[in-house]
C-alpha cells in the first residue's frame, strides 16, 4: 500500500462503522484483539479501571461498553504485546532513536525495566532499580538549592501518586510544580477561578439532559472527548440547539452515529449536531461573546420599554454577581463593525445565537484549548462566565460552564497538590498533618521551568509520565537547554522523545499502567481519580503487568523520597504496602473535600466533590460571582502586515496529546502525513500556493530568534480567512516561550503569528514508520 501524503474528504458521519473499525484494527495491529477486548469490558465501570486518555466524566446510564474509540486506542497500544528491553536500547543508539518519528518509538512497545543512560556507548544500559534510586539521590542531594529541580507531574498520574509526589517535593524544599495543566487549562484554574470563586467546572452529566441549549467553543468533541457526543446526540433528539464556535468545521459536530446504537450502526443512519455553526476566525471568540452579550443588553432594554419580561436575570444579578455597571458600560461602547471584523462572524448570525440563548432557561457553555491557549485566554473564559451570568445561569438543574479537560486526572492532580502557587491554608495543613515547614516561595510552571533550564539555573528534571520535551514551546531551544541538565528521569510507560532529550545523566523507570494489577504486600490496590466534572471514582486494574520488573508509580515517588532525604521522619515506606494509608492522609490534608475518603470511595460510583457555585456560593473576595473585563477586543496582541496568519496548533484523530498512533487523521481526510497545513483557498492563492504545493512557515516575533519550519504540504480547508491550523508537536518550534496567556502562563498555542510562502527547499523524507498506513476509508 502507498505511503505516500493523500487527502480525501471524509463524507461519513464521525462515529460509526468507521471508529468501530478503527478500533478493532489498533487492538489486532498491537497482537491484543483477545486481550484488549476483554479488558475494554471494564474500562470506566465501578469494578474497573478509568480510560487513560481523556476526562470525560462516566453516565448516569450504564452501558455495556463504555468507552470511545480513543479510549480503546489508549488501551491498546498500552496493553500491546509488544517490549522494549535490554536488547532494544543494545541494538540502538539514543543518537539513532533520534532520527525515529514519535509514532515509530510509539510503536516498539512497552518498557520493561529500568534503563540508564551510558555516555561513552550513547545507548540505555539496564540498571537496578536500587542503583537508579541511588543516582536519583545522589543528584538530588548535590544541588545547591531544591529550587534547581522541576518536578512535572502528567494528567495521568493517580490522586494517591500525585498528593505523596507533592508532600515528598514541598518536604525537598521546592514548589517547582510544572504540571501539564499549565499548557492546557491553567486558565481555567486560574481564570475562572477569578469569576466564580474555583477553577473548574460547575456542571455535573445529569446537567446535559436538562439543558436547554448548549454551546461548545474552541473544542473539538468527537477527537478529544469522544464520549461527550452521547451526550450531544441525547440532547439534539430532543431538539435542543447546539451551537459550535469554531475556526474549523469538525466532522463529529456535523453529524455522528454512537457505535453503539444498533439500529444507527444497521441502518447507517446517525444525528445531526450543531443546529448553529459559528465559523470564527482564530482569536476572535471574545469579540463573538462580547457581540452575543451586546445584543442580550439591547433585547433587555427593549424588553423593559415594552413593559415585557426581561430578557437579563436581573435577581441573580443583584443578589450575587459584584461589577455589573461595568461589564454593561463596556459591552455597550464596543461598536458592531469592530466586533464583526475581529471575530469574523456576522452582526446578523451573531444576533440569532444570542436569540438562542435568550430563549434558553437553562444553557451550558462547553470550551476547549480553542478558547484556553490564547494570550487572553483567561480573560476569554471571564467573557464566558459574563455571559452565563447575565442569565443566572449557575446554580439551576441544566446550566454552567463545563471546561472539557483533556487528560484523564490532570484535575485531580491540581486538586491533591501539584500547584507551583500553593494557598498558604493548604501548607498550613501539610505542616499540621506532616510536621514539616514547606516551602512558602512560589515555585514554576512550565514555562519558567524552561526559562530555568535556558538560564542554567535548573539541574535536574524529573517527569512524572508524559513527553515534556514534545509539548513545551520553542523546540530547538528546549532541546538544548534539557541536554544541559545534570539529570533527567522519565517515568513511563512507553518510550517517547522525552528519554531521547536528556541530560548527563539520565534514567527511563518504567511504571506498572493503569489498565494492569497493582498488586502490594497487602494485595491488589487501587489509586482514584478527578474527571472534568469533579467525580472521584476507583481505578482497579485488570491485565497482568507488561513485566515484573515494573513499579507503581507509588512506589517510584516513596523510594526517590526516601532516596533524596533518607532522614526524612515521613513513613514513605508503608504507603507502598497500601494505599488506604495514602487517602487517610489525604483526607486530613483536605478534610473539606476528601473526609471520610476510604468509606467514600469505595460506593459504587465514588462521590462528587463539592463545587460551590453549584450553591450559588461564591469563594471570591467580593463575596460574589465577579463580572470582569477584557480591554477591547483582540485575545492576542495585534500583529500587523498584509502577509500576517494566525497559526492555531491541534491534534489529529489519531494522536492523544503527544502520542501519535498513525500518520493519518481520518475525519479531516489526511492519510500518511503529518507535516501539512491547512489553509484558506483565498489565502493559498494570494501566496501563489496550490493544493499539494509546499510551503514554509515563519514566526512573526520581535525577539531576534528565527522560527521556522520548511517544507510543509498546503491543504485547502474551510479556514476563515487569515487563519491556519496544524499539527503539534510538528509546530512547537514556532511557538515562542514567551508567547503565553498573561494570567496564567499556558502557551499561546492556538494563535501564533506567522507568514507562510512557497517552500525555499525540498524537505528530507519523513521519518519511517513502523505500522502500516490506515486503511482509506470506503
Amino acid at each position: 500500500m502507498s505511503d505516500k501524503p493523500e487527502f480525501k474528504p471524509y463524507t461519513h458521519p464521525a462515529g460509526g462503522w468507521g471508529a468501530a473499525n478503527a478500533t478493532a484494527r489498533a487492538l489486532m495491529e498491537q497482537s491484543v484483539l483477545a486481550k484488549g477486548s476483554r479488558a475494554l469490558l471494564a474500562m470506566n465501570h465501578p469494578d474497573g479501571f478509568k480510560c487513560p486518555s481523556c476526562a470525560w466524566p462516566d453516565p448516569d446510564r450504564e452501558k455495556t461498553l463504555e468507552f470511545c474509540e480513543n479510549g480503546a486506542k489508549a488501551l491498546a497500544f498500552e496493553a500491546t504485546k509488544r517490549r522494549i528491553g535490554a536488547d532494544f536500547f543494545a541494538a540502538h543508539s539514543v543518537t539513532s532513536l533520534m532520527a525515529r518519528s514519535d509514532h515509530w518509538l510509539e510503536e516498539q512497545g512497552r518498557l520493561t525495566g529500568p534503563m540508564r543512560y551510558d555516555a561513552a556507548t550513547d545507548h540505555y544500559v539496564p540498571c537496578t532499580w536500587e542503583e537508579a534510586f541511588a543516582l536519583i539521590g545522589r543528584h538530588l542531594q548535590a544541588l545547591d538549592s531544591p529550587d534547581q529541580a522541576e518536578f512535572y507531574t502528567s494528567g495521568r498520574t493517580s490522586n494517591e501518586a500525585a498528593f505523596l509526589y507533592s508532600i515528598f517535593v514541598r518536604a525537598f524544599g521546592t514548589n517547582n510544580f510544572p504540571d501539564c495543566s499549565n499548557m492546557c487549562h491553567e486558565p481555567t484554574s486560574r481564570g475562572l477561578a477569578m469569576s466564580i470563586g474555583i477553577g473548574k467546572g460547575t456542571v455535573r452529566m445529569e446537567d446535559f439532559a436538562a439543558a436547554e441549549a448548549i454551546f461548545i467553543i474552541g473544542q473539538n468533541t468527537g477527537t478529544n472527548s469522544p464520549r461527550m457526543m452521547t451526550e450531544l446526540v441525547h440532547a439534539r433528539k430532543r431538539n435542543a440547539p447546539i451551537v459550535a464556535v469554531n475556526p474549523m468545521p469538525e466532522r463529529a459536530l456535523i453529524r455522528f452515529t454512537e457505535p453503539q446504537d444498533p439500529v444507527k450502526m444497521a441502518t447507517f443512519g446517525s444525528t445531526p449536531i450543531a443546529s448553529e455553526f459559528c465559523h470564527v476566525r482564530i482569536g476572535g471568540d471574545a469579540a463573538f461573546l462580547k457581540g452575543v452579550m451586546k445584543t442580550l443588553f439591547e433585547m433587555d432594554a427593549a424588553a423593559a420599554a415594552a413593559g415585557e419580561s426581561t430578557v437579563l436575570d436581573h435577581a441573580f444579578i443583584a443578589e450575587h454577581t459584584h461589577g455589573f455597571a461595568e461589564l454593561k458600560a463596556d459591552i455597550e461602547a464596543t461598536q458592531w463593525p469592530d466586533i464583526v471584523a475581529v471575530s469574523g462572524i456576522t452582526e446578523e448570525q451573531i444576533r440569532h445565537v444570542a436569540g438562542i440563548y435568550a430563549r434558553s432557561n437553562a444553557t451550558i457553555i462547553c470550551y476547549g484549548m480553542g478558547v484556553t491557549q490564547h494570550q487572553q485566554g483567561a480573560r476569554v473564559i471571564h467573557q464566558i462566565a459574563n455571559l452565563l451570568m447575565l442569565r443566572g445561569n449557575f446554580g439551576k438543574k441544566g446550566a454552567g460552564i463545563c471546561p472539557v479537560r483533556g487528560h484523564s486526572n490532570v484535575q485531580g492532580d491540581r486538586t491533591v497538590g501539584i500547584d507551583e502557587k500553593p494557598t498558604p491554608a493548604y501548607l498550613d495543613r501539610v505542616e499540621a498533618v506532616f510536621g514539616f515547614n514547606p516551602p512558602r516561595a512560589h515555585g514554576h510552571h512550565v514555562v519558567e521551568s524552561v526559562q530555568a533550564m535556558i538560564d542554567g539555573t535548573a539541574k535536574v528534571f524529573i517527569g512524572m509520565g508524559g513527553n515534556f520535551i514534545h509539548a513545551i514551546p520553542d523546540t530547538p531551544v528546549a532541546y538544548e537547554a534539557m541536554s544541559r541538565l545534570e539529570l533527567t528521569v522519565g517515568i513511563a510507560t512507553k518510550l517517547n522523545r522525552g528519554h531521547l532529550v536528556h541530560g548527563r545523566d539520565a534514567l527511563i523507570l518504567p511504571v506498572i499502567a493503569r489498565s494492569e494489577i497493582d498488586h502490594q504486600k497487602t494485595g491488589p490496590q487501587f489509586v482514584t481519580i478527578e474527571d472534568a466534572m469533579a467525580n472521584v471514582t476507583s481505578s482497579r486494574g485488570v491485565l497482568h503487568p507488561a513485566s515484573a520488573d515494573l513499579r507503581s508509580e507509588v512506589e517510584i515517588v516513596c523510594r526517590m523520597a526516601r532516596a533524596a532525604m533518607p532522614d526524612s521522619s515521613i513513613a514513605w515506606e508503608t504507603f507502598i504496602d497500601d494505599y488506604d494509608r495514602i487517602r487517610d492522609l489525604i483526607a486530613l490534608v483536605y478534610p473539606d473535600l476528601y473526609h471520610d475518603f476510604n468509606t467514600r470511595i469505595r460506593q459504587k460510583k465514588g462521590f462528587a466533590l463539592p463545587v460551590p457555585p453549584r450553591e450559588r456560593k461564591w469563594n471570591t473576595p467580593t463575596g460574589r460571582a465577579n463580572f470582569l473585563l477584557l480591554d477591547g477586543l483582540d485575545e492576542d496582541v495585534p500583529i500587523g502586515g498584509p502577509d500576517m496568519l494566525r497559526l492555531s496548533t491541534i491534534r489529529s484523530h489519531d494522536q492523544y496529546n503527544t502520542t501519535i498512533y498513525t500518520n493519518n487523521d481520518r475525519y479531516r481526510g489526511v492519510y500518511n502525513t503529518r507535516t501539512i497545513v491547512f489553509m484558506n483557498e483565498d489565502d493559498m492563492r494570494a501566496r501563489d500556493l496550490s493544493e499539494g504545493a509546499l510551503a514554509d512557515i515563519e514566526t512573526i516575533s520581535t525577539d531576534g530568534t528565527e522560527r521556522r519550519v520548511t517544507g510543509f504540504m498546503v491543504v485547502p480547508y474551510p479556514m476563515p480567512r487569515g487563519s491556519i491550523a496544524g499539527y503539534y508537536p510538528e509546530l512547537n518550534p514556532l511557538l515562542p516561550l514567551s508567547h503565553f496567556d498573561q494570567i496564567s502562563g499556558t502557551p499561546a498555542a492556538k494563535s501564533i503569528p506567522v507568514r507562510v510562502r512557497a517552500a525555499s527547499i525540498r524537505p528530507q523524507a519523513q521519518p519511517e514508520t513502523a505500522a502500516q498506513p490506515e486503511p482509506q476509508p470506503a
